[in-house]
């Protein structure tokens, strides 16, 4: 008489109406966390150095905002009693104000003006034509000039007597007589505003670039074949390709814009009456013409705080862009 063996289940089979273990298995995990440790003690030197390098200017800062008086040489720092005062006379300053809204309206009529610019020109750029190997390092030339070499440029070019923007404007019609643009509060600010979207705007054209360069050509052939106007294709094969790095191109220059000093001080200096005076030439100012570093520094703070503040804002948008 014969038996039949009967199949034995394995103990990690899994039964039937069961649902399989889901997740790694603890050893995976466990050597998920070795690589992770060797990773961070690997990266923790490089860390460690980045990390001071920041710090520590930070807490210079920091204290200096918070020493009283005036403080013009810098190695006796710890002299000057510790206060609020200056944080006190910054927040209550009702010019605080102004030089804020001076510094929005400067990254504004920047920001908006060089990425218009850079959009078009990287969607040009990215057609094929006769040149195109020469043209596109000279669109990128300004990015490559410093500031102060730009701004004295512009200051010929803006000269009320023999500047070459007055020329133009008489020669067609547009004005009669000359315009003071660096002298008349009305166009000061635009006046400074036109170098540095001078200077800003190759940065949107190389971000941009690289970006319609990975759009595969055969896109816009099937637009084209589907009988897209040009419009179309750029708001569905264009625009869909840029829009993520043109959000993190728009926050790293409206931040770096909303900062800056090159053009306006060497074009008017913050002047006339004050036109130009954005927060950044309010700190200049603060600390060596009136020796207020504690002032200045408190002024920092609260820049830092408000670029911070339109980071985070920003972010939102950023991070929904990259997922």
């Amino acid at each position: 008489m014969t038996t039949t063996s009967q199949p034995t289940l394995r103990k990690d089979a899994a039964e039937p109406g069961t649902r399989p273990p889901s997740g790694p298995s603890p050893a995976l995990r466990r050597e998920h966390r070795r690589r992770s440790v060797f990773a961070y003690l690997t990266l923790s030197p490089t860390l460690a150095v980045v990390g001071l390098l920041m710090a520590y200017p930070l807490y210079v800062a920091i204290d200096l905002s918070l020493r009283g008086g005036q403080i013009s040489d810098l190695l006796n720092l710890e002299r000057n009693p510790l206060t609020f005062d200056n944080y006190g006379d910054v927040l209550t300053d009702p010019g605080l104000v102004n030089d804020i809204v001076r510094s929005m309206v400067y990254t504004l009529g920047v920001v908006v003006p060089a990425f218009a610019i850079g959009l078009g020109l990287a969607v040009l750029l990215n057609k094929a034509f006769p040149g195109r190997r020469i043209i596109r390092p000279l669109v990128l030339l300004p990015w490559a000039v410093p500031g102060v070499v730009v701004s004295a440029a512009f200051s010929w070019m803006l000269d009320a007597s023999y500047g070459v923007v007055n020329s133009l404007l008489r020669s067609t019609g547009i004005i009669d007589g000359n315009v003071a643009w660096l002298a008349d509060p009305d166009t000061a600010m635009v006046a400074v505003i036109l170098p540095t979207i001078w200077k800003y705007y190759p940065f949107f054209v190389l971000v941009l670039l690289a970006q319609l360069q990975s759009v595969p050509g055969e896109l816009y052939e099937a637009a084209r074949v589907d009988g897209a106007s040009p419009l179309r294709q750029f708001a569905h094969v264009t625009w869909p390709a840029v829009r993520t790095a043109s959000s993190l191109a728009i926050v790293i220059t409206g931040i770096g814009v909303f900062r800056e000093f090159d053009f306006i001080f060497p074009l008017t200096g913050g002047g006339p009456n004050d036109a130009t005076q954005t927060l950044a030439i309010r700190i200049y100012n603060e600390a060596f013409q009136f020796f207020e570093m504690g002032t200045a520094a408190a002024l920092g703070i609260v820049t830092m705080a408000i670029c911070g503040a339109l980071l985070m804002a920003a972010g939102r948008s950023v991070r929904r862009e990259f997922g």
